[in-house]
């Protein structure tokens, strides 16, 4: 990996991650290497609608508020599942073969994946930010994918991609989700791996947990949980104690999803890069730098300052004061540690 590797550049330090057209254009390389004479216009029009939904241009929504779950974010993982499905596709025997109908679904399908974060105008009226939606946001996602797909000519893809957008999340239990065709599992293990290696290998990783993921955690449900009228359970005092908790997470969870509940396909990209996996080495470099620091105790060596990539000025002051606001809530009650090892994603 690149010493000079910039904030929101991939782990190549090749394309900006960051820019909707960047990504369009390196997936569309891919797509047509991959794919060779294949319509690319759907997911053309698709790249578009995803970035009018997030800078809050697209008829009927607020765009992105959520500071960690932004368009970065999205476009970075979009861009692994591309290499992904182009790494799979060159090492398969050809009735394996996702083909280009179905890996333009789980392109589109990644694109979306986060869609459930953004507010509807008329049916969110009561929610002051996406992150209210963390525990819910996948299947969220799925409905807006049922709703869009048609709009796009593909109404056949409504009902793989409104389930295998659930290997992003935890909503489902994934060895109950039932697809008729392998391809279609294949596509979701391809997907949740891209979710995870994408965010895990950001260079910025781990400030943005710190940071925004906290606050998103805070606001949503998931660091304090109200269990019973004025008592709550804490399961992540800060951000810096979301990150104390994080190597274990890697170690128990993430590990165990990518080995085994993604059957390793995260391999596929080393097809792509002469047997290297330059997104697991990222990660690694990125817990062995956590784990220095947790052991240290010195947490000034967190020192990037990532730009967040949303659709509304003041979204960063607004979930800050709804962090406060809720924490401050907590204040007086009775509160009880909860050890459950949950996602930080």
């Amino acid at each position: 990996m690149s010493q000079d590797r910039r904030n929101d550049y991939d782990v190549t330090n090749t394309v900006q991650v960051s820019n909707p057209v960047s990504v369009r254009n390196a997936v569309h390389e891919l797509f047509a290497e991959t794919f060779p004479g294949m319509s690319f216009d759907k997911l053309w029009l698709a790249f578009y609608d995803f970035e009018r939904l997030f800078t809050g241009r697209y008829p009927g929504y607020k765009g992105c508020d959520t500071t960690y779950h932004d368009m970065q974010h999205t476009l970075d993982m979009t861009l692994a599942l591309a290499r992904l499905v182009c790494g799979y596709e060159r090492s398969v025997e050809p009735p394996d073969r996702l083909g280009a109908a179905r890996a333009q679904m789980a392109i589109i399908t990644s694109l979306f994946h986060d869609s459930g974060y953004i507010r509807h105008e008329a049916r969110d009226k009561d929610f002051t930010n996406g992150a209210e939606f963390t525990l819910y946001h996948v299947s969220r996602s799925a409905d807006f994918l049922r709703r869009y797909l048609p709009e796009l000519g593909l109404s056949r893809d409504v009902g793989i991609a409104s389930m295998i957008v659930h290997f992003t999340g935890y909503e489902l239990d994934l060895d109950k989700i039932e697809l008729d065709d392998p391809r279609d599992i294949i596509c979701g293990h391809l997907i949740g791996t891209a979710d995870l290696i994408a965010q895990m290998a950001d260079r910025c990783y781990l400030e943005k947990c710190r940071d925004h993921l906290y606050n998103e955690f805070v606001v949503g449900g998931v660091a304090v949980e109200n269990a019973r009228p004025g008592e709550f359970m804490v399961r992540y005092r800060s951000g810096k104690d979301l990150l104390k908790k994080t190597p274990a997470f890697y170690q128990q969870v993430m590990r165990e999803r990518l080995n085994s509940k993604f059957n390793r396909v995260y391999r596929y990209i080393e097809v792509l890069y002469n047997g290297q996996n330059p997104y697991i080495d990222a990660i690694r470099t990125n817990i062995t730098h956590l784990v220095r620091i947790i052991e240290s105790g010195d947490w000034s060596l967190l020192r990037r300052k990532p730009s967040c990539f949303l659709g509304i000025a003041v979204a960063m002051q607004d979930i800050e004061r709804l962090v406060a606001r809720q924490l401050a809530a907590f204040k007086g009650a009775t509160v009880r540690p909860d050890d459950t090892l949950l996602m930080p994603v």
